[in-house]
């Protein structure tokens, strides 16, 4: 039976399709806003194993060239391997449903999204977040509640629900909001320097639509849900636990006593290493779930001591930064770079400065389009110190490097500015904490030691939040174990003045909007500490490039004057570039765009091109070049691709001697301008000099 269900969300109806397509999946759902529809499936297993301790859940969406009419480019004609954008939303419509799966629960889960049509004004990833909710409500998998999601976009000082493409670009905040009927749960984005007060706003403004979303989901699950599937939660062992407690539970808190990340995890190891040792014979069946205990009593005393002493893991009160340590221009071959060191994370940031060849081409189902600034996060397993496999970028990989390159984007200088493209690579040397809100840190320190010129610093800092009960603590700066321990993970970066990124995850049922506006603001002191450290080293951008960054110089010219800085079969751009040794490209629009590795080469290709664009004086004097020999006369070119004729009366020679034998193709001369003709024709007399 088909089933249609909608709910309005700013100017168009969000509309839910079930029980006519992928009808053997679990669940099924065509999901459409406009002329948008994406395609959410969640398909569960029916059993787990025994000693499975974690959730293992997959969410992939695809974009699927059809859905805007294109054929995919390349060799192959097909759909490869997911685009960053793919993995950026697959991760975003993953964060806010993971934490809403019933505890115990240890089924394999996949979500499948698939965008089956795009109308180009539509941002698919909002509704892709809804669709992978709707799917897993329906689909019988014990999962808590449904989750709705909206974007907010502020424009002329209003905010706009679910602004189009055209729209977000006037947009001074592109935030990102999903969560329950009760509760935000996820919020992630950028924004143009905005305040605190306005991404509070904003995230109140979008609840009020997140539930309805909700809501119209619940009456979904009302009319088509399946049974929930059944399973048996993982057993634990009481016994065991009662064992641990007695006998174990000092040597658990004595693990207050390490405040060094390396010592802590040696400590740990060894001591789950012991219990397993000394416990194996009396408990064979359930010895496996020694670590995941221990781990709890470790928590539950962690995060007792940070409600109770306001003492954290490492000996810090809950407002306290880690040590700052910077060092720029560690690398003299690179265009710029930096090192920044907050307690035990280590982000090496690198510039790399290029031209508009060097720019990404992004081919999409929006269209193609180019990008002149891009930031790279890499994150090895020796940063932990652990061994791993080598391989390719992973989704954690691609999704920190666009949080950091996003609250980057807004202070980068436009292209008229810096005609530069800008790539920005963060080396993650160390981690214990959030690395991202390093590599925004390490990310600005180096573009300013680029002499890249940024509209101002930018700071990062990750945010934690413990609740028990009616008490809580806001802790800034976490550390690893606090975000593993903790109950929110808030990364907030902006330069002195506004936030430009931010992204939120929470393991609770949701956090009020009073406790939200406190973490902003916690989060703006931390920022405002952190960014004071970096002004101590670097505040503005370097006065000179590096030697071994090219020079780049753009400029506009008439549209009329392209064909003459091109010539005839493109001979004189040809010419310009040979003499130069630089690089000229001219767009149809008029843009000059000049680049060289030596500034001798950029200055001699500017002096020619100035020259082919400055208009011919009547009554000015050029230094010219004999290019054709003919009975009557000379022509001379006295700029590049402006020639003019030397008539043999104007030469000053005797009476009987020929053009030829006072000039010779190639000769310099030096002649003066006596007239153009009403069609351009140059008429030059030569000046004994």
């Amino acid at each position: 039976m088909i089933n249609d269900f909608s709910v309005e969300v700013g100017s168009e109806k969000l509309k839910f399709n079930t029980g006519y397509l992928a009808r053997q999946a679990d669940g099924s759902v065509l999901v459409s806003y406009g002329e948008t529809i994406v395609l959410a499936v969640a398909v569960a297993s029916r059993n787990a194993p025994e000693d499975r301790d974690f959730l293992p859940l997959t969410v992939d969406y695809r974009e699927k060239y059809y859905s805007a009419g294109k054929i995919p480019g390349g060799f192959i004609k097909r759909e490869g391997r997911p685009k960053d954008k793919e993995t950026l939303v697959s991760r975003l419509a993953d964060r806010p449903i993971r934490p809403l799966f019933k505890k115990g629960f240890a089924n394999e889960v996949q979500v499948i999204l698939n965008v089956l049509s795009v109308d180009r004004e539509t941002q698919q990833d909002i509704v892709a977040i809804n669709a992978a909710s709707a799917a897993l409500v329906l689909s019988g998998v014990p999962y808590k509640e449904p989750i709705g999601a909206v974007r907010v976009g502020k424009i002329d000082g209003n905010y706009v629900v679910n602004p189009t493409f055209t729209q977000s670009g006037n947009s001074t905040l592109d935030l990102i909001v999903a969560g329950t009927s009760k509760a935000v749960t996820m919020i992630e984005g950028s924004a143009k320097g905005v305040s605190e007060d306005e991404i509070c706003q904003a995230i109140e403004f979008a609840h009020s639509y997140i539930m309805k979303i909700c809501d119209v989901q619940e009456d979904m699950k009302k009319q088509c849900g399946k049974p929930e599937i059944e399973y048996t939660p993982r057993s634990v062992d009481e016994m065991l636990i009662a064992e641990l407690k007695k006998n174990y539970y000092p040597d658990i808190e004595n693990l207050k006593n390490y405040t060094d990340k390396k010592e802590r995890e040696k400590s740990f190891e060894s001591l789950v290493d012991r219990a397993v040792q000394e416990l194996e014979d009396r408990f064979p069946d359930t010895i496996y779930q020694v670590r995941s205990i221990i781990e709890e009593f470790d928590a539950e005393i962690v995060r007792k001591r940070i409600i109770d002493e306001n003492s954290r893991a490492d000996g810090r009160g809950p407002k306290d930064i880690r040590p700052i340590d910077i060092m720029i221009g560690l690398l003299p071959r690179t265009h710029g770079s930096a090192v920044f060191t907050r307690g035990q994370t280590q982000s090496l940031g690198i510039v790399t400065l290029g031209t508009s060849l060097d720019s990404q081409k992004l081919d999409s189902i929006e269209g193609e389009s180019y990008k002149r600034f891009m930031l790279h996060y890499n994150f090895p397993n020796f940063s932990v110190g652990e061994v791993g496999r080598l391989g390719g970028v992973g989704r954690r990989e691609i999704g920190h490097g666009m949080l950091a390159e996003r609250s980057l984007e807004y202070v980068m200088p436009d292209e008229l500015a810096f005609p530069y493209t800008v790539r920005v690579v963060s080396e993650i040397l160390e981690s214990n904490g959030s690395s991202s809100m390093a590599s925004v840190c390490s990310g600005s320190l180096s573009l300013l030691n680029a002499g890249v010129p940024i509209k101002s610093p930018v700071a990062g800092i990750a945010m934690g939040l413990v609740i028990e009960g009616d008490k809580y603590a806001i802790l800034s700066d976490i550390l690893g174990l606090e975000d593993h321990l903790g109950d929110m993970d808030f990364k907030v970066a902006g330069t002195a003045e506004g936030i430009t990124g931010f992204q939120m995850d929470i393991k609770i049922d949701g956090i009020s909007p009073e406790l939200m506006k406190e973490v902003l603001f916690q989060a703006r002191e931390g920022r405002l500490h952190i960014l004071n450290k970096m002004n101590e080293v670097i505040s503005k951008p370097e006065e000179e490039l590096s030697p071994y960054a090219p020079r780049i110089f753009v400029m506009m010219i008439d549209k009329d004057k392209i064909g003459e800085i091109i010539g005839p079969g493109g001979r004189v751009i040809k010419d310009i570039v040979e003499y130069s040794g630089a690089e000229v490209n001219i767009d149809n629009d008029g843009k000059l765009t000049i680049s060289s590795i030596e500034k001798s080469g950029l200055d001699k290709a500017i002096e020619r091109i100035n020259a082919i664009i400055k208009d011919v004086e009547v009554g000015a004097t050029y230094h010219g070049k004999v290019i054709k020999i003919m009975e009557y006369g000379a022509f001379v070119e006295i700029l590049p691709g402006k020639d003019g004729l030397v008539h043999i009366s104007k030469l000053g020679i005797d009476r009987g001697q020929r053009v030829s034998d006072v000039l010779n193709e190639g000769d310099d001369i030096l002649v003066k301008v006596i007239g153009i003709d009403e069609i351009g024709r140059i008429d030059l007399r030569r000046v004994k000099g």
